[in-house]
Formats: C-alpha cells, structure tokens, sequence
C-alpha cells in the first residue's frame, strides 16, 4: 500500500474507508460468473452496507443473476466513487432470501413499478464478504507502484 498522506489515513482505518467509499458510490456492480465461466455484470441500487459489510440487494426472482447465484454463490460487489477516484472491490458469497420479514426491511418505495407482485417477483440477496480491495487518491491509498497490488481488506 502506498499511503504518502499518512495523518488522514491514521484518522481512518480502511474498513472506514471502504465504507464511505461503498456509501459515496451509492451504486454498484454485482458480478456473476455462469456455468460456462461467462462473467456477467449489472449495475445494482444495494442497501447501505452492514457493520461487517453485509450488503442487502433487491431483485426479480426471474432474473439470471438469481439463477447464476444458485448455481454459484461467489459473487463480487464493485463500487466505484468517480467523484473522489477511488473504488472498492469485495468478494464474498451471495445468499437468495425469500422471506417475508426481510422483504419488508429491505424495500424502496420507488421500486414500486419495478414489481408488480411484491410477494412473488421480488426477492433479496444477501451479499456476505470475505476479502475487499481499496483504491482511493483522496486518501492516497494506491496499488503497488510494480506488481499494482491493492490494499486488502480480510472478513
């Protein structure tokens, strides 16, 4: 990790970072790989992140992604803040939740006309990280300056 601007950095730990970045980008790509290694990639409107990262995702219960998820549950998250420069990459596994209590939380009301029937077409992923990568020139948090390796973060 290169960080010249070491005062501001020492104020955060990376986690915060990581997390304002997350918030900063407000959308993100969630990204898929399908039976033939075919990575596939959309833009998602997540929740804001959990305490340890966990990230809630609304989607239609016909969709590919949740077909992919169910065949292969590793999944990765991308957010990127082009404001500030700086990007969050995480790694995890991805859970489809169908359940009624969790559909109620995690609901935006101006997702109404994306699901005609709340109860059948929409659905939840349950987004639960293993390992993040952080880039961001505000806090001059940089890749490597050889190889480009990025900070990790370990759930």
């Amino acid at each position: 990790m290169s960080c010249n601007n070491t005062s501001e950095v020492a104020k955060k730990d990376l986690k915060e970072i990581a997390k304002e970045i997350m918030i900063s980008a407000k959308n993100c790509a969630l990204i898929t790989v399908d039976s033939l290694g075919v990575a596939h990639a959309r833009t998602m409107d997540p929740f804001l992140p959990e305490e340890d990262f966990t990230v809630w995702l609304g989607t239609n219960s016909k969709s590919l992604k949740v077909r992919q998820i169910k065949q292969n549950k590793l999944v990765t998250l991308y957010y990127f803040d082009a404001k500030n420069v700086s990007y969050v990459t995480l790694q995890g596994v991805a859970h489809i939740v169908n359940t009624q209590k969790e559909k109620e939380k995690f609901w935006k009301n101006e997702w109404e006309n994306f699901y005609k029937n709340k109860a059948t077409d929409y659905m939840l992923i349950k987004f639960i990280p293993n390992k993040a990568t952080i880039i961001s020139e505000k806090y001059n948090i940089l890749g490597d300056s050889i190889s480009w390796e990025t900070p990790i973060i370990k759930f």
